[in-house]
């Protein structure tokens, strides 16, 4: 009988998916990429908990279940980058499958149990771990909570700090500043957040961080992850092969796409702590906002700008463009009541940072001391 493998994923008391596979390193994967948000740990096989994600390397179920899509009448998505057909029959059961990178799907919602099968282990891998996530979005966005774009740091207190902005403020560096100087990262770009008995309590988004060449030299991390590069560490899967000849190479100017997007490393979860040295937190409580602005050139300082939360600062399933809900997981709605009054009446305060960051970090640690 071949062993079988399991991971559980509780994110919160009361929320709970396992992933199950035959393939240890699909669980293993299961482990690094939600442990240290979403307190992952190996369980035994027949102790499930929650939803079932199970994922298995099967290239014969992938062409039986593509070919039941495919063989009627199917509707057709981009779902993480990749192409995807699904069709959903008459009890809910939705089968997909993604032709071109060797995956497919059946979430049969009677029974909470989501297959995924691949021809490659770590296809598998990535889409179980893609899955599971999208699982407990589910879970949570069902249950009150609402997904907001931001970044965000926690003091041992649980006291956290949200970071809002457009894209390119400078929410990241404004996470992963404080995080260097000794605060908890929860987030570097969606956190989960709902009132509870009258504050924020806010959970992380585990996710890969894409860090630009830019950011990690000022950082002072570059050289760290050039020779981790070096020595044979291996990154998230989506970065493009690209920037790891870069890294090989010691190349540090910003790297482009022909669509004008930047190509930037991509780190998992664990190691924003084991190579960066970022500790991870599990959660907190909002207690301030911060709303940044890079603008090159400035020396740091506190900025009049008036930004408050705005309705685009929350994700929800008609502003999601990588995951579309083709598996039916996520409830519909805005904002919980009471969620943007609460954010509103939060200290806040706008800043400019500049490139500086030894200055931009001193001006964080004050701003944020005056807000707390």
């Amino acid at each position: 009988m071949t062993d079988m493998f399991a991971t559980r994923i509780t994110p919160a008391q009361g929320y709970a998916v396992t992933v199950t596979s035959r393939a240890e390193a699909v669980t293993d994967w299961a482990v690094r990429y939600f442990g240290m948000w979403w307190n992952a740990a190996q369980v035994d096989a027949a102790d499930v908990a929650g939803a079932v994600v199970a994922a298995d390397v099967d290239p014969g179920e992938v062409a039986a279940l593509t070919g039941a899509v495919t063989s009627g009448e199917h509707a057709e998505v981009v779902y993480a980058n990749d192409r995807m057909v699904y069709a959903v029959n008459g009890d809910g059961v939705v089968r997909a499958a993604q032709p071109d990178a060797g995956l497919a799907y059946r979430w049969e919602p009677a029974v909470r149990r989501l297959t995924v099968v691949g021809c490659d282990e770590t296809a598998v891998a990535t889409a179980a771990a893609r899955i599971a996530r999208e699982v407990v979005r589910g879970q949570l966005l069902g249950n009150g909570w609402q997904i907001l774009h931001s970044s965000a740091v926690t003091r041992p207190d649980g006291a956290t700090v949200l970071s809002l902005g457009d894209k390119g403020a400078g929410k990241t560096t404004v996470g992963f500043l404080l995080a260097r100087a000794g605060w908890g990262l929860l987030a570097n770009d969606r956190v989960f957040v709902r009132v509870e008995e009258g504050a924020v309590r806010v959970l992380p988004w585990p996710s890969a961080a894409a860090i630009g060449f830019g950011l990690l030299d000022a950082m002072g991390w570059y050289d760290v992850v050039r020779d981790q590069v070096r020595a044979g560490e291996q990154m998230h899967p989506t970065q493009h092969q690209r920037v790891t000849d870069a890294l090989l190479a010691d190349e540090r100017e910003p790297l482009w796409k022909s669509s004008g997007k930047e190509l930037k490393p991509q780190f998992f979860p664990d190691q924003l702590d084991t190579m960066l040295g970022m500790k991870l937190a599990t959660e907190g409580r909002a207690a301030a906002l911060l709303f940044p602005r890079i603008t090159a050139g400035a020396t740091p300082a506190l900025s009049d700008e008036e930004r408050g939360v705005q309705d685009g600062d929350f994700f929800n399933a008609k502003t999601e463009d990588r995951y579309p809900d083709v598996f039916r997981l996520l409830p519909s709605g805005g904002p919980s009541a009471g969620l943007a009054e609460a954010l509103a009446a939060l200290p806040h305060r706008s800043v400019v940072l500049g490139h500086d960051t030894a200055a931009n970090t001193a001006l964080l640690e004050g701003v944020t001391d005056g807000l707390l």
